[in-house]
């Protein structure tokens, strides 16, 4: 099993955190189905301010560009995201359209 962990900021608006966190008590079935049927076992999001970490466990059989290539042919996974940009903003560095970025692990015990 494969441990990633990724970081987004959500816009700083009090309003907008309370309702993505609402949004995020009970996702969408669709969108819970597209993340297991991806090979992602485990996923937590924490949040600290406006800040996200995002700790994914997946399988031997996940693939980042088979989990990208499936949520483009997703028509609820792109609905989701479409909404989900309502809340969150592109960190600095990251490129257009560019959301959840990638954290590299400097230590470990």
């Amino acid at each position: 099993m494969n441990r990633y962990c990724f970081t987004l900021d959500l816009i700083d608006n009090p309003e907008l955190i309370r309702e993505y966190e609402e949004l995020h008590k009970e996702i969408w079935p669709e969108i819970h189905s597209s993340i297991i049927n991806s090979g992602i076992e485990a996923m937590q999001i924490y949040r600290f301010a406006n800040r996200l970490l995002m700790i994914m466990e997946v399988n031997d059989s996940f693939s980042f560009q088979q989990k990208s290539l499936m949520d483009a042919e997703n028509e609820k996974v792109q609905e989701w995201e479409t909404l989900m940009w309502k809340y969150q903003q592109a960190l600095p560095g990251a490129k257009p359209g560019e959301k959840w970025m990638l954290m590299t692990q400097i230590f470990t015990l």
